[in-house]
């Protein structure tokens, strides 16, 4: 499996960040690690491989109306499963929401959705709050993070995936 150079660069800021964060939360370092340099294992990846794996492994149908931005992590976590022999639950659980988050997520899920969007090579506005907000209070940084995602989408007018609101429903509206 290739990936590119800046997708390579991302998998090691985001390995940096989640590792700062699982020493600071008390969460088992190599985990965070594993979690990390997999979560965009099959971000580059052909929509006819995730087609492929959604119609033939026993995945929700409806998934085909997604994109790679839902597949790499949901699906992504079935390749890593299979093709790596990765198979630690709170790891591929890890991997599967990193983009959507969900409602309920283990410290390592939180680590990982949060360190994939503060690595040091994220530049876009909110980041440095978002950065400060990890450090102090792990649940605050994702309920920021995910307030953030959603303004983003519906300001760029493009379908919302349920389980991000999901995530929105539980960790912001909830947190308010």
């Amino acid at each position: 499996m290739q990936m590119s150079e800046a997708r390579f660069e991302h998998v090691l800021g985001v390995e940096q960040s989640a590792i700062a964060l699982a020493k600071r939360y008390g969460c088992s370092v190599e985990k965070a690690s594993i979690a990390a340099l997999t979560h965009d294992y099959a971000k580059e990846r052909s929509a006819d491989e995730f087609r492929f794996i959604i119609e033939n492994k026993g995945f929700d149908l409806n998934l085909l109306r997604w994109g790679n931005a839902i597949w790499h992590g949901l699906v992504g976590a079935y390749f890593v499963e299979h093709e790596l022999g990765i198979t630690d639950h709170d790891i591929l659980e890890a991997i599967r929401l990193h983009t959507t988050g969900a409602p309920q997520m283990s410290l390592l899920s939180k680590i990982i959705y949060v360190a994939d969007y503060i690595e040091p090579g994220r530049d876009f506005p909110g980041v440095e709050e978002a950065r400060r907000l990890a450090v102090l209070d792990l649940n605050q940084a994702v309920a920021f993070e995910t307030k953030q995602t959603l303004q983003y989408l519906i300001g760029k007018n493009v379908p919302i995936y349920p389980k991000t609101i999901e995530t929105y429903n539980q960790w912001v509206a909830k947190h308010s």
